[in-house]
């Protein structure tokens, strides 16, 4: 008898947790609302079946419990409860995989009128690439990569002159225009993924994948992207922004980022001392670059432009000048002295990951990226 109580309380928490549960779905912003339905008839079917083998097992455990003058008796096998049991579960089954196939074969066919945005995953963040306005992205390979080169364009590919290279991690599109999102990775498995949108895709190393969607709804904040892929030790602080705007404010946004050949004429390599050189080398391969920007754009750490002997404000009130000791201690225990305005999201780099001429390289680099005095600098 406590079995079969025992039994009847699951079965009653699990619906009623499925019902007034407080997670639940997030209000739609794309137009894949289809996937919303196609999971909600995969928990309906399965809560159904869930409801019937649970109270099954509690009559079965109730009816047949132990009593001491009890017989058992054998029944033979039922040929046609075994074919009702066959057909429902095939329907099931059916039902549950048929929605799905018809999402997915949209999923991978994008409209005509669709526009194309490419999203580079690192560990641990994302970058954003429009076509220009020849609307052919220019050809990228990852072993192009470096310091001042990112996104590992193609020098020598005309076409990639004028694609447009977005700066900080927040990605803007229109509402109500269809993008195909092209996905690459430089270095491990990731996943871009915005809730409000549904759709979701992997990012493969050597691979180009895809998927569609069409933002339906502009809200005052931006939607929050996270990497649904476990992805390293930095995986929990993979995040960026897609801000849904209208078609004018797009424009506008656009006209502000800088194309790669605005890119390439901005870069004061040959300025800087071999010192500073390896620093930005560092920069780049250490994953410095994924948080911190040289040219003074919002990203999700302080800016390096003009940070070097500069007096900052922390978030317990105090005041700190950058110097070679406050660098150090924020490399090793970054957690230690955070800026206002700022989360505590990086990780602890010991001197396997970053050595100490690597140390000393980075802040060489800080020391060539001052282009006002401190006090006029501008941002943490």
């Amino acid at each position: 008898m406590a079995v079969a109580i025992f039994l009847l309380i699951i079965v009653i928490v699990s619906v009623l947790l499925s019902f007034f549960s407080p997670w639940q779905f997030t209000e739609i912003a794309s137009n894949w609302g289809y996937i919303d339905f196609t999971v909600i008839l995969t928990f309906w079917i399965c809560g159904v079946v869930f409801v019937v083998i649970g109270l099954f097992m509690v009559y079965t455990t109730w009816k047949f419990r132990y009593r001491a003058d009890a017989r058992a008796d054998y029944e033979p096998e039922n040929p046609r409860l075994e074919w009702w049991l066959t057909a429902v579960t095939t329907v099931g089954v059916v039902a549950m995989l048929a929605p799905g196939l018809i999402v997915w074969h949209d999923f991978v066919n994008p409209p005509d009128d669709v526009q194309e945005v490419e999203v580079q995953s690192k560990q641990w963040g994302w970058a954003f690439r429009f076509p220009g306005e020849d609307g052919k992205f220019g050809t990228v390979h990852v072993d192009n990569i470096d310091a001042d080169n990112p996104y590992g364009m193609n020098m020598a590919d005309p076409n990639g002159e004028d694609d447009v290279l977005v700066e900080g991690n927040t990605l803007h599109l229109p509402v109500d225009q269809a993008y195909k999102v092209l996905l690459r990775s430089n270095d491990v498995l990731h996943d871009f993924w915005v809730p409000e949108f549904r759709a979701k895709m992997d990012a493969v190393p050597g691979m180009i994948t895809y998927f569609w969607f069409t933002p339906t709804r502009i809200q005052d904040e931006p939607y929050e992207v996270v990497c649904a892929e476990l992805c390293g030790r930095g995986h929990y602080t993979m995040r960026g922004w897609v801000k849904v705007d209208t078609q004018d404010d797009f424009q506008s946004w656009l006209g502000t980022q800088p194309t790669w050949a605005d890119k390439q004429a901005a870069v004061r390599l040959e300025s800087l001392s071999p010192e500073a050189k390896r620093g930005r080398e560092a920069w780049a391969s250490d994953g410095c670059n994924a948080c911190h920007s040289l040219d003074g754009s919002a990203m999700v750490g302080p800016t390096w432009l003009n940070l070097w002997n500069s007096t900052r404000t922390l978030a317990d009130g105090t005041n700190v000048t950058v110097n070679e000791t406050y660098l150090v201690e924020s490399i090793r225990e970054p957690a230690a002295k955070i800026v206002e305005g700022f989360s505590p999201l990086m990780v602890a780099y010991d001197d396997a990951t970053v050595t100490e001429d690597e140390i000393q390289a980075l802040i060489a680099l800080l020391k060539e990226s001052v282009d006002a005095p401190a006090d006029e600098a501008d941002g943490p």
